[in-house]
């Protein structure tokens, strides 16, 4: 995985499936491609979809979020976030969700552009913009995004 960012901002972003021998690729504003074919998010609600969440589900916050997630959609976790990344920019599944999570940026900048490129919401939580060095985000779906950001029942990270 590679991103090139400027002015804090990730413009290009390549992930390489090297078990499918896949590449996917996105530049802003340019679209997210897998080799060099258009890819796009579903349009799958948050009821029947997958989520990917990472989080430090050895702390109790963290581990009170995770429930809460689970209990209104399915959680997947691969212990791979450019797969993860790449899963959701081709619609395989509807998001991914993470906060205190164990990596560090350069593991989550490359797929948070294929997310957004792809037609996907990729938003700090409580913020309506993205840095890639605040590493707790979510990027899915808009339908998901709204279901769980904008709507009476949002998580609770969104809350307060």
């Amino acid at each position: 995985m590679l991103a090139l960012i400027k002015n804090k901002q990730v413009i290009f972003s390549i992930i390489y499936d090297f078990v499918n021998d896949d590449i996917y690729h996105a530049e802003l504003g340019k679209g997210a491609f897998k080799n060099y074919e258009k890819i796009s998010v579903s349009g799958q609600p948050l009821l029947g979809a997958y989520l990917a969440f990472e989080t430090n589900f050895l702390k109790d916050d963290n581990e009170a979020l995770l429930t809460e997630v689970r209990s209104r959609t399915n959680i997947i976790n691969t212990l791979s976030s450019g797969y993860e990344f790449v899963l959701v920019a081709t619609g395989k599944i509807e998001g991914r969700l993470q906060y205190d999570a164990f990596g560090k940026d350069y593991d989550f900048a490359p797929g948070s552009l294929l997310v957004s490129e792809a037609g996907g919401v990729v938003r700090n939580f409580k913020s309506e913009g993205y840095d890639y060095s605040d590493l707790n985000f979510i990027a899915s779906n808009k339908q998901v995004y709204d279901e769980l950001v904008k709507s009476e029942q949002s998580i609770e990270i969104y809350m307060g």
